[in-house]
């Protein structure tokens, strides 16, 4: 087999590819013996017919169709591998010579994935919230520890935000009664929030014995009001223990409230730094989506569209929930959902678009030395032979796709190094003050692909037990 590849206009190539006479022959003998094994005829058993009583009932030209048909498949998809052709859709194909006779030439005309230009990534600025960690923040994770340690003290004064208050409820949907709106000694915090907001603004200075009324919209039935009544029973006020160094002690691993101040400065600060960092590549990819004017491809922004769809259902899954489940509790269709994802595809595809671009402007590459490291580290992630793990990836034609993934990589690292950071207050953050985990695009994006396809021994056994 040979084959070439022409680049035509509109993000389209033609694949031409040539098969000698000797491979078509093969490939029309194939198709009589699988004609044989699925015609039947009087006096002979399936898979014993003989080719010149089929060439006789159905004709050369039948089996010479349907061995053309498995050739051009066969060939179109090992000449897209060997070339790296990166087709986001069904390509169209003429025969341009042995339809009737002697070898085959074909040409398959097929969209691939546009080549765009970014202009401006280089100026693009990102803005991060501020690192440091302020005494509000400090003061925030040390009071929940005293919260897990609070009492409750009765008072007689008008009831105040944070007090626990224990009422008698009852409520009504639409002026009729509702049982489960209904409850005696029901102990609410003012200010944790209630089916209605409007609870909280009502039990402000009310006092024991006192029966107060409040209304609000129903949360998920639109046009529908639901009325309450609460007797006052208890008020009781939230006493949080006093800060000092036998209660840390007694309560975590720290002699000192200054040794716990500290702890928690420090894990605020490195939470700050892993959400900012996880924030900057957000950034940087929500920026270069700005850039690209061009619309994507329809084809892979449905082709995005549907693996998010897939990955929900799995998730789903994972949870013990079935997606036709989630669609009937959300009252959602399946049309109705993808078209809510479209955008926010859309965009993804942008982003991917742009940093190809950007990688092609900067001169990145991808050498054989990236590949076998990532090869590397998949192996050993999925517990695979290093040298197998790559013959799957070829014939499955994924080495593509991993390489598109390394480049992705290092053009976001591109830019990762040399976009402007600033916070809120525009001063500048510094790269070193940022804490960057590793990431697992790769793996999550090719797991599902890496499928082993049966060897020709497997098809040998294959064949013997038909």
């Amino acid at each position: 087999m040979g084959s070439s590849v022409d680049q035509l206009e509109d993000s389209k190539v033609k694949i031409t590819v040539e098969v000698d006479e000797s491979a078509v022959d093969e490939a029309i003998d194939l198709a009589f013996k699988k004609i044989s094994k699925d015609v039947k005829l009087p006096g002979f058993r399936p898979g014993r017919v003989p080719r010149k009583v089929l060439e006789a009932k159905f004709g050369q030209e039948y089996a010479r169709s349907e061995a053309l048909n498995e050739l051009i498949g066969t060939n179109y998809r090992t000449a897209v591998i060997a070339h790296e052709v990166d087709s986001i859709a069904q390509p169209e194909v003429t025969i341009t010579k042995g339809e009737e006779s002697g070898p085959l030439c074909f040409e398959a005309v097929v969209v691939v994935r546009p080549e765009i230009t970014v202009n401006d990534y280089k100026e693009l600025k990102v803005t991060l919230p501020p690192l440091e960690v302020s005494q509000e923040e400090i003061d925030g994770q040390i009071d929940s520890l005293r919260e897990q340690a609070s009492e409750r003290n009765e008072v007689t004064r008008p009831a105040i935000s944070g007090d626990y208050v224990t009422i008698d409820l009852s409520g009504s949907q639409d002026g009729e009664p509702e049982e489960s709106l209904t409850a005696d000694d029901f102990t609410y915090e003012i200010g944790s929030g209630f089916i209605v907001e409007t609870i909280d603004e009502s039990l402000l200075g009310a006092k024991i014995g006192e029966i107060i009324e409040f209304e609000g919209d129903h949360p998920n039935e639109e046009g529908s009001l639901l009325s309450f009544k609460a007797l006052i029973k208890k008020i009781e006020e939230k006493s949080l223990p006093e800060l000092t160094d036998e209660f840390i002690a007694e309560m975590t691993e720290f002699e000192t409230v200054d040794l716990l101040t500290e702890d928690t400065k420090i894990r605020i600060e490195e939470t700050k730094k892993h959400q900012a960092s996880n924030m900057l590549l957000e950034q940087i990819g929500s920026e270069l989506a700005d850039l690209v004017s061009e619309d994507p491809p329809e084809t892979l922004v449905q082709e995005q569209i549907q693996q998010q769809l897939q990955e929900m259902a799995m998730r789903m899954a994972q949870q013990g929930m079935q997606f036709e489940q989630f669609l009937e509790a959300t009252g959602q269709d399946i049309e109705s959902l993808a078209e809510n994802m479209k955008e926010p595809a859309a965009r993804v595809v942008k982003i991917d678009l742009a940093l190809r671009a950007v990688a092609k402007a900067e001169g990145l590459t991808v050498e054989g030395a990236d590949v076998d490291e990532e090869l590397g580290k998949l192996a050993e992630h999925f517990n695979q032979d290093q040298q197998q793990l790559e013959e799957i990836f070829v014939e499955n034609g994924q080495m593509l796709t991993l390489k598109a993934d390394l480049l992705k990589q290092k053009a976001m690292q591109y830019l990762e190094e040399n976009v402007e950071i600033v916070d809120t207050e525009g001063n500048a953050i510094q790269r070193e003050d940022l804490l960057f985990e590793e990431n697992p695009d790769i793996e999550e994006n090719i797991s599902e692909n890496i499928e082993e396809e049966p060897t020709s021994e497997d098809n040998e056994e294959e064949e013997k037990s038909e």
